[in-house]
Formats: C-alpha cells, sequence, structure tokens
C-alpha cells in the first residue's frame, strides 16, 4: 500500500454553535489541511496518482472555502463548520473528483492552529 499526501491552506471565519465557548461568536483561523490518498499499485508512470491532480483538486476544493464565512456555505447549513466537519467536507469532496477507482482518499486533518486539529480517517470497509 502506498499513501501520498499533500499540504495546502485557506483562510476562512465560522462561528460555532452549542460549544458553550468563545467559539460561539464569529472568528477566523488560517487552516492548514493535510490530505492523504492510497493506492495499492503503481501505474506505468511509477506512480499511485499524479501529484498534480492531486493538487488540481484540493486547489478547487480550497477556492469553495477560502476567504469565506463558512457558516453560508450550503454544506455547513446543515452542520457546524468544525474542523471535523471541515475534514470530513474535504474528504468526500476530494474523493469525487478522483477519476482513478484504485486511488481512494485515507485521510484528511485540518488544523486550525499550530496546535489543535481534527483528522477524518475514511473507513475503508464502506
Amino acid at each position: 500500500m502506498y499513501e501520498l499526501r499533500v499540504v495546502t491552506k485557506f483562510a476562512a471565519a465560522h462561528q460555532l454553535t452549542m460549544v458553550g465557548s468563545k467559539c460561539e461568536n464569529m472568528h477566523g483561523h488560517n487552516w492548514k489541511i493535510e490530505v492523504y490518498v492510497t493506492g495499492e499499485k503503481l501505474g506505468a508512470g511509477g506512480v499511485v496518482i499524479d501529484f498534480g491532480e492531486i493538487k488540481k483538486n484540493v486547489a478547487e476544493i480550497m477556492s469553495m472555502l477560502d476567504h469565506k464565512y463558512l457558516n453560508e456555505l450550503d454544506y455547513f447549513k446543515q452542520s457546524q463548520p468544525s474542523s471535523e466537519n471541515i475534514a470530513y467536507f474535504v474528504a468526500a469532496e476530494l474523493q469525487q473528483r478522483i477519476e482513478n477507482t484504485a486511488v481512494t482518499v485515507s485521510r484528511v486533518t485540518a488544523w486550525e492552529s499550530d496546535d489543535a486539529s481534527a483528522t477524518y480517517i475514511v473507513d475503508q470497509n464502506q
């Protein structure tokens, strides 16, 4: 099994409700996103998937989030724009964009600060 990682960033504002802390006020973060994809075999070019393809798809997803008020985005109207849900959102969006069925998003980590992150780990048995 091979695992590839791409790291990117975006800045956005959000407001969390029902957490009982200062996070209930609108505030922003400079998120760092780590995306991991896996594959069992290498293709003819000796790679699982071209890093350029992953980066292109991740950039498209980041443009949906960057410099936005996340609470106003359709997806986050149904769920809190927490780091946990951001990680899930990025994983789901990326998996939809990867055309190679032998390549799977394995996990996504959303860092909201240098010392706090949430990771969504994809259940490969689904």
